[in-house]
C-alpha cells in the first residue's frame, strides 16, 4: 500500500513537471494590450492672422457651403451696471435660452465677463450645454474705438487685459471651454484695436445680418429683418438681454421654423469657421 502511494505521488509529480515544462516551452504569453489613449480634442478653429499680423476678422461662412446659418446672441452688461441689476433690471434672458433648447438650436453666446459674474449659474449652464458655446464679448462692454453708441472707451493699453479678464471671469464661474472668439462691443473696431488684440490670439467675429432686436418692441419686425437678410453661411447678431432686447425670444420662435422650412441648418460659429478653413 505504501509502495502504491509512493508511485502515485511520483507519477503526479512527474505529470506536474511535464505540464510546467510544456507551458514554458510554448510561445511566450503576450502581455495585455495597453489601454487606448484618450482622444485629444482638437483646438477650436480660428482664422490666420490678417495683414501685418493683425487680429483676423470673421463676418460669415463660405457661401458655397450650403444652407447653413449661425445665430449668435450678445449677453451684454457693462462693468458699471451692477447697481441697475441690484435694483431689479434684468440683463439675462433665461426664457430665450430655454426656447433655444426646446427648439434644439445650436448657438454661440458672446458673453461679457461682467455678465458672467452677475449670473454665474446661467453662465455655467450655458457653457456646459453642448448645444451652445461661449465666446468673449469683453469684460466691461466698453468700446474699443471712440464714438461707439455712447459706450465708455477702453484705452488701447488695456484692451488685451479687458479681454483676458473676461476669460478669467468665465473660468471663475465654471465655464469649461470658452471659445477663442471675440466680439467687439457695439461691433466697433479699427486697426488700432486689431493690433492691440493680436497677442490675445483671438479671432474677431462680426456678422452679416443685423437682427435689429436691440430696444425693439415689434418681434415680427425683428423676424422679418433676419429672414430677409440671411444667406448661406450667414452670422446673425441678436441679444440675450431682457431689458435691452425684450422681443428676441418671440422673434426666435418665428425665425427658427421658417429658416428650417427654407432648408437651413443651424450651426455654431466654430463650425462656420471650420468650414471656412476647409474643416467643415
Amino acid at each position: 500500500m505504501i509502495t502504491f502511494s509512493r508511485r502515485v505521488i511520483a507519477a503526479c509529480a512527474l505529470a506536474a513537471a511535464l505540464t510546467a515544462c510544456g507551458a514554458s516551452a510554448g510561445p511566450a504569453a503576450r502581455p495585455p494590450a495597453p489601454a487606448p489613449s484618450p482622444a485629444v480634442p482638437s483646438a477650436p478653429p480660428t482664422l490666420a492672422a490678417g495683414p501685418a499680423g493683425l487680429t483676423p476678422v470673421f463676418e460669415h461662412g463660405p457661401r458655397a457651403a450650403g444652407k447653413v446659418v449661425a445665430l449668435t446672441f450678445d449677453a451684454d452688461m457693462t462693468a458699471d451696471q451692477g447697481p441697475r441689476a441690484a435694483a431689479g433690471e434684468h440683463f439675462d434672458h433665461p426664457r430665450l435660452i430655454g426656447t433655444l433648447r426646446a427648439l434644439k438650436v445650436p448657438a454661440t453666446v458672446f458673453m461679457t465677463g461682467r455678465w458672467a459674474e452677475e449670473y454665474p449659474d446661467q453662465a455655467r449652464a450655458i457653457g456646459r450645454d453642448p448645444l451652445f458655446e461661449v465666446a468673449n464679448h469683453s469684460y466691461s462692454h466698453y468700446a474699443f474705438t471712440a464714438d461707439c453708441y455712447g459706450l465708455p472707451t477702453v484705452p488701447k493699453e488695456r484692451m488685451r487685459a479687458d479681454v483676458e479678464r473676461a476669460y478669467q471671469a468665465f473660468r471663475a464661474v465654471g465655464v469649461p471651454d470658452p471659445m477663442p472668439y471675440f466680439r467687439f462691443p457695439g461691433g466697433c473696431y479699427d486697426r488700432r484695436a486689431l493690433q492691440a488684440l493680436t497677442p490675445a490670439g483671438v479671432t474677431a467675429v462680426q456678422w452679416d445680418v443685423v437682427g435689429g432686436d436691440a430696444f425693439a418692441t415689434d418681434a415680427d419686425a425683428v423676424a422679418r429683418q433676419v429672414l430677409e437678410g440671411v444667406r448661406p453661411g450667414s452670422v446673425v447678431v441678436l441679444h440675450c438681454t431682457r431689458s435691452a432686447a425684450p422681443t428676441t425670444e418671440e422673434a426666435v420662435r418665428s425665425i427658427v421654423p421658417e429658416l428650417r422650412r427654407q432648408g437651413y441648418r443651424f450651426m455654431k460659429v466654430s463650425e462656420l469657421i471650420g468650414a471656412a478653413n476647409g474643416r467643415g
